[in-house]
């Protein structure tokens, strides 16, 4: 037994060592307490955009450093790193915001999501919704300008006599999920050439292009409408949600940098649909920096 106590006390001490490099290691992954404001953005091109314009509009207005930590996946991700303080804000969507992270029923009121969002994501959160930038990004049903001019279309409603002549392209999740397809073919009474031709969504606008396939289900602020001359159909009927882009911020990086605020407020109804097409086309589309995008858009805007 006296043998084998050096090999006990050894044991000991190693795992004395252990527990306090796991502490140290816990520490680490603490939520960092940084000395200026940190902008996150999902992992797309428009989210990261956004991210960028309001880290550049904040450095402008609020005269404050801002660090970047975009890529983030996707809502959840974001909502966490937000409520957890290792992020400070980001940009969301309000019909997201209401059924992804607050897990409340389909509105399709814009007023009346806005005012929901706003109230429970204070009430559960201590976050505070900004203004509207402007802008929404919803599923928009996509046609090649030509055949919008030839047909005279420009709703949905009277897209539907032409449908049983088209065929439709759609992404795999806007086939399945209850605001995509099976609730827009019923609203507006639509049936199509077929079955519709599911595929990844950076091929919808080729197919389209390409004429194997007249239709398509997009996003509204989806660079090639504008780039391609393609036209999105009004949703006359006001089937899909609102999904406004609005900035989110922690009620506690409001209160340490008040200034946050005037940013905010300049970025307040200042970017359309349309600019938002642009800016997601020079980056996706023509390769440009995300931030020398914005700077210039800020520049035009007189931000």
């Amino acid at each position: 037994m006296r043998a084998l106590r050096p090999i006990q006390r050894a044991l000991q001490g190693f795992v004395a060592v252990t527990v306090a490099f796991t502490a140290v290691l816990l520490a680490g992954c603490s939520p960092p307490r940084s000395d200026h404001p940190v902008i996150g953005a999902k992992n797309f091109t428009e989210q990261v955009v956004l991210g960028e314009l309001i880290a550049q509009e904040i450095e402008a207005k609020a005269h404050l450093e801002v660090e970047r930590r975009f890529y983030l996946a996707g809502s959840y991700i974001c909502q966490q790193a937000l409520i957890s303080g290792r992020i400070d804000g980001y940009p969301e969507y309000t019909g997201t915001a209401l059924t992804a992270i607050l897990k409340q029923p389909v509105d399709r009121d814009p007023d009346a999501v806005l005012a929901t969002v706003k109230r429970l994501y204070q009430q559960k959160y201590n976050i505070t919704v900004g203004p509207p930038l402007g802008f929404e990004n919803t599923f928009a049903m996509i046609l090649r300008g030509d055949d919008a001019r030839r047909l005279h279309v420009s709703t949905l409603s009277e897209a539907a006599r032409y449908a049983p002549q088209w065929k439709l392209g759609v992404g795999y999740e806007f086939q399945q999920r209850p605001d995509g397809l099976p609730g827009l073919s019923k609203a507006y009474g639509l049936t199509f050439d077929g079955s519709p031709r599911t595929m990844d969504l950076g091929l919808l606008y080729r197919a389209l292009q390409a004429r194997q396939v007249d239709i398509i289900a997009g996003n509204s602020t989806d660079g090639p409408i504008r780039a391609m001359g393609l036209v999105a159909l009004k949703d006359d009927k006001h089937y899909f949600p609102p999904y406004q882009a609005v900035p989110l911020f922690s009620d506690a990086a409001l209160k340490r940098w008040p200034q946050i605020n005037d940013a905010l407020a300049a970025l307040a109804g200042k970017i359309s649909a349309e600019d938002m097409q642009d800016m997601n086309e020079a980056v996706d589309g023509e390769h440009r920096d995300p931030a020398v995008v914005v700077r210039e858009f800020r520049q035009k805007r007189g931000l």
